[in-house]
């Protein structure tokens, strides 16, 4: 099988990483695949397309006929992390890993046609808070993930060197939000999802609902949650009562989850700013626009 990278795969990963790093390795990527089919002695079904944008996933079934994926992710997008927190969770909330190595996973097989965002929004919301809970437990004492204050660091490097002077307040707000929320010092630490959302929520046959592809941090609650808060941005921007629904959707889901909604709402600007100015680096302006609309409401 020629194991063809989805455009999505090949978009994302160039934009991240960049044009010459990700086109080395998607180059290498079907003799990477087929390696890691042989030495598991996998027979291959399909890729999944559209995908993800971080991984190559290909449907196959074990030697022993079971249904499986193979996850395989490049070397510069950090994948022990993935796996390691697969292993703590053991299929608690999240998608079983079977094994994994040299950057390729093997994990149980989830409906990749469906996730939480085919559910009404209500539904979808109640769904991922429950799938999200699961995943908040404490990580072992030598765990070795990034924490948020390490990561969210990086990240406003990369916020303070955005040019465009429209986006100059947004990004003030964001920073001195992430600097008061870290100056309270670190309120609990937990092993969280890191990139949780209800795109990241698969239906399953051992469960109804599973997450998959945690980029793994160590830190707060809030922080997890705030990504879930803007999901079907689209949505909210283009409804006359965005701001309320916005603001409404906040204080329920802290509330929900016994969550201070002040931390919430903190951690939600300084996410939604961040992919916004990640997203105008991209040339990915629209999509910049309805992040900056939507954290302007905060």
């Amino acid at each position: 099988m020629a194991f063809e990278p989805p455009r999505r795969l090949v978009r994302t990963l160039s934009e991240t990483y960049g044009e010459s790093v990700a086109g080395q390795w998607l180059g290498q990527l079907p003799g990477i695949t087929q390696e890691a089919v042989e030495r598991r002695e996998l027979t291959v079904e399909r890729v999944v397309a559209p995908g993800g944008g971080s991984s190559l996933v290909v449907l196959v079934r074990r030697p022993d006929g079971a249904p499986a994926a193979l996850k395989v992710v490049p070397p510069f997008a950090a994948p022990e992390p993935e796996r390691a927190a697969l292993a703590h969770w053991k299929g608690w909330g999240s998608v079983e890993l079977i094994s994994g190595s040299d950057g390729a996973l093997l994990l149980e097989r989830l409906h990749s046609e469906t996730s939480l965002r085919s559910l009404p929004e209500a539904k979808a919301l109640l769904e991922a808070a429950g799938t999200v809970r699961k995943l908040w437990v404490e990580p072992v004492a030598d765990h070795g993930f990034e924490t948020v204050a390490e990561r969210t660091a990086r990240q406003a490097d990369a916020m303070r060197a955005a040019t465009d002077p429209q986006v100059a307040p947004l990004v003030a707000a964001a920073l001195d939000a992430r600097a008061e929320l870290l100056a309270a010092g670190p309120t609990e630490l937990m092993l969280l999802h890191g990139a949780f959302r209800q795109g990241k929520v698969l239906s399953g046959d051992r469960a109804p609902w599973l997450a998959i592809g945690p980029v793994p941090v160590v830190g707060e609650r809030a922080y997890d949650l705030a990504r879930l808060v803007r999901d079907r941005v689209e949505d909210l921007v283009a409804a006359a009562s965005g701001a309320a629904a916005t603001r409404r959707r906040v204080n329920k889901l802290a509330d929900s989850l016994d969550i201070d909604r002040e931390r919430l709402r903190g951690w939600t600007l300084f996410r939604a700013v961040e992919s916004g100015v990640r997203a105008l680096h991209a040339g990915r302006r629209q999509d910049a626009e309805l992040l900056l609309e939507f954290a302007d409401w905060l």
